[in-house]
Parts: C-alpha cells; sequence; structure tokens
C-alpha cells in the first residue's frame, strides 16, 4: 500500500489515530517509515468506551514528535454509537489538549446542527488550527468555518453522484489556502476509481487520492496540477510536514 502511494507521488502521508490503540500504532509505524506522521485522538464513535485514564493516556501519546494533530475528535449526531454527552465530554477534553500542546485539532463533524461549531467557537482559542476533516456540511456550516479561519477536508465524498451534489456545489468557494484532500482510507473510495489491489475492491487507499484531487480541479475549472500543488503546500504548512522526495 505504502509502495502504491509513492508510485502516485502520494507522500509523506498522515495516518489518523481513532482510539487510544490506533494512535499509538500509528506512532510505531510513524518510527519505522520516515515518511509517515500521524494524529492521536478518540473518534467520537469510540467515545462511550473510553478508558477513564484517557485524557493522561491521549496526552502521553500526543507528545510524540510523529504526531502532528490531535483527532480524529468531534461529534456524530448522524449514527450515535456513544451517548452524545460522552461525545461532547471527549471532545472538549482534546480541545483543550490541542491547546495545551500547540497542535492543531483535526475535527469530525456530521449532522451535528452546529454543536462542533459552537463548540470550538467557545474553546478552540488557543488552539493554532483546525481542518475540519472529511467536510460534508451545508453552506452554512461552510461559511462558518471559513470565517474562522479553519481548513477543510475534502475525501472521495465529492466523486459520489448519489450524496456528493451538495458538496460538489461548495467545492469552487473554499478559498484555495483553506483546502486540503484526504482519502479518509479505508472508506470513501472515489467512484469511478479502480481497485488498487487484487481482491480489495472497494477498500480506499492514499493512492487513489489523484481521483479526489482530479473531481476538485474538474469543479473549479482549473488544471488537477494546481489542486495538487496548493493541497500540498497547505498540508505541509498544517501539520508540519517536510519536503518529500516524491514530487508530490
Amino acid at each position: 500500500m505504502l509502495q502504491r502511494a509513492r508510485s502516485h507521488a502520494v507522500s509523506p502521508l498522515l495516518l489518523t489515530g481513532t482510539d487510544l490503540d490506533s494512535s499509538a500504532a500509528a506512532i510505531g509505524l510513524c518510527a519505522v517509515h520516515s515518511d509517515l506522521f500521524c494524529t492521536a485522538g478518540i473518534h467520537p464513535h469510540d467515545a462511550a468506551g473510553a478508558p477513564d485514564d484517557w485524557a493522561d493516556r491521549l496526552r502521553t501519546l500526543a507528545a510524540n514528535p510523529a504526531v502532528r494533530a490531535i483527532g480524529e475528535t468531534g461529534l456524530d449526531f448522524n449514527r450515535n454509537y456513544s451517548p452524545p454527552e460522552a461525545q461532547r465530554a471527549l471532545f472538549a477534553g482534546q480541545i483543550v489538549l490541542a491547546g495545551d500542546l500547540g497542535k492543531p485539532l483535526f475535527v469530525h463533524d456530521r449532522d451535528t446542527g452546529g454543536a462542533v461549531y459552537e463548540m470550538l467557537a467557545e474553546r478552540s482559542p488557543t488552539v493554532p488550527d483546525v481542518v475540519v476533516h472529511c467536510f460534508t456540511g451545508n453552506r452554512v456550516d461552510l461559511e462558518r468555518y471559513l470565517e474562522a479561519g479553519y481548513y477543510i477536508g475534502i475525501t472521495g465524498w465529492v466523486c459520489d453522484p448519489s450524496r456528493g451534489d451538495e458538496l460538489r456545489s461548495l467545492v469552487p468557494d473554499i478559498p484555495i489556502d483553506r483546502l486540503l484532500v484526504e482519502t479518509d482510507a479505508p472508506f470513501l473510495f472515489p467512484a469511478g476509481a479502480s481497485a488498487p489491489a487484487a481482491g480489495r475492491k472497494h477498500r480506499n487507499e492514499p493512492c487513489l487520492l489523484p481521483y479526489v484531487i482530479n473531481e476538485i480541479a474538474r469543479l473549479r475549472n482549473v488544471h488537477s496540477d494546481a489542486i495538487a500543488a496548493a493541497t500540498t503546500s497547505n498540508a505541509r504548512a498544517l501539520f508540519s510536514l517536510p519536503v518529500s522526495d516524491v514530487n508530490t
């Protein structure tokens, strides 16, 4: 998978931690591969299962230099795999942690009716930067986040003809210096993409990121190279990523 990503000029990579175990595993991979970096956090789906000492354990993990952002954290009222109050408690704690460590916040927001924005507006003045990961909100959501100066992450959702209509209408309005592209791998396989590996028909991978870039470029009526260059520059600045030997 890493070789396929590098062969498609997708490097370095930012691995996403979604609970304590996956954050620790991501840090372990970063120690082996020089072009890997990661986040550390607890996803809202996993909030109810977080141990009592989650804050101390996450702080220890997040202090590792490979960790370039706190998250994935936030709120998800679409599925409510964890009760909303449990989600809110962990999100609030991770906002504080990002501010304490001076690291960006990697945020999940799905069907929260503005609750994520309200918590960030109240608690995030000390957080250096925020990226709203896998943005699927409406125009009001987008305008609020842009006014606050946040980055907007776009995934293969934009390639989905059945779900991505509203997102496609908003993509041209995202300032180029606030735009990021993501996979959300192994989810959100870009529609129209070819499976990168035998037996992995619907598993998303970093090597498929060019499909997302190409769709964004089409919607903005620019060359895909311009989107690739701008989003690479934005990611390097936001996550303090090095310039890779791979021409991204």
